[in-house]
């Protein structure tokens, strides 16, 4: 089968690999679509990934598939069945798992069979991506169930993050990710909603997701104007762009007792923190990874907003490509010439 390989040198090529072959507690999916991550897989392709070194791997972790095999013993699947987060497990030849989702097929697990076999939750080997492999209704369009990925991700940082409604924020960033911190802010009562970006394109997506402000991030009075908007300073700043001199910036903008978010993963590890002109107290919480238990918990809250009309997935994505043409949507994403792509088998 042909999937997305990337080299240790950042080097993209579609690559023919065998199609996996699953055990008795898994599920072999066939691709619908996917999305292309612009902070996680190009992260990956620069090799700046933290914790990540296994090259040449295959790449995507926002698919969805169609259940094809079944294993003897899977309970919680049938065949026909849409399912999310498919990946590929372990080598498969020289090819590490990227997660893999970029691939003609992929597997799941069917996690509640394998906990019924006696298989402990705790076990190290425990599967627990599986955690995130919902099945999505078939009338959904398989491109909205790939955004749904993105949106459970966000939806649990910020529970994590604990933000309340009718408290003030201000997110550093308006892609996918950042979209998704705004629109999800206005649902949940948080207000005001202040968003700073680049582009003048980026900061009306935000307006039209409901943003009550947005400024340029390069503003050199960018302090000033929110603190116009907010005298006493900002109850949570959201770092959804992963740059670590945002968490300074933030530090002049915290309100006493107010919370630094740190979503985005930067490429450097470490700097130095100037709390010069901050609040005497104040957070810092970096949720840079929902646990696949956490993601899993919001699955239904999404569905349900996207269900009501409140959350249009169409929102968050501006390009739709085959998975012929994956390279291109790379070269678009890395040139920044989309705002975000998704791709269909």
């Amino acid at each position: 089968m042909k999937a997305l390989a990337v080299e240790e040198n950042g080097a993209l090529r579609i690559v023919e690999i065998e199609k996996q072959k699953i055990n008795d507690y898994q599920v072999l999916v066939r691709m619908l679509a996917g999305g292309i991550c612009n902070g996680t897989d190009a992260k990956i392709i620069h090799g700046k990934f933290k914790g990540f070194h296994t090259y040449p791997a295959i790449l995507g972790h926002e698919g969805v598939g169609e259940v094809v095999e079944m294993g003897r013993f899977v309970e919680n699947f049938k065949l026909g069945d849409h399912v999310l987060c498919p990946f590929q497990e372990g080598m498969n030849g020289p090819y590490h798992s990227g997660w893999g989702a970029f691939a003609e097929y992929a597997v799941c697990w069917d996690w509640k069979a394998l906990v019924k076999s006696g298989v402990s939750q705790d076990s190290p080997d425990f599967p627990v991506s599986a955690y995130t492999q919902k099945v999505i209704p078939k009338e959904m369009d398989p491109v909205h169930g790939s955004m749904m990925i993105t949106f459970r991700e966000v939806l649990s940082a910020m529970k994590t993050f604990a933000l309340q409604a009718n408290k003030s924020i201000v997110i550093y960033g308006c892609g996918p990710v950042g979209a998704s911190f705004t629109k999800f802010a206005k649902i949940l009562g948080l207000g005001p909603v202040i968003v700073c970006d680049l582009t003048e394109e980026r900061m009306q997506k935000a307006r039209d997701l409901g943003a009550d402000e947005t400024f340029c991030s390069t503003d050199p009075d960018l302090t000033g104007k929110i603190r116009a908007v907010c005298p006493q300073g900002v109850d949570y700043v959201v770092d959804a762009v992963g740059r670590s001199q945002i968490i300074n910036q933030a530090m002049n903008l915290v309100t006493f007792n107010g919370k630094i978010c740190v979503y985005g993963i930067s490429p450097n590890n470490s700097m130095e923190l100037d709390w010069t002109n901050s609040e005497y107290n104040w957070q810092l919480q970096f949720i840079q990874w929902p646990t696949k238990w956490e993601e899993a918990q919001a699955h239904q809250q999404v569905m349900n907003w996207i269900r009501s009309g409140i959350l249009k997935p169409e929102e968050f994505y501006s390009h739709v490509v085959p998975f012929e043409k994956i390279l291109e949507g790379f070269e678009m994403t890395a040139k920044q010439e989309a705002f975000k792509v998704m791709v269909t088998f």
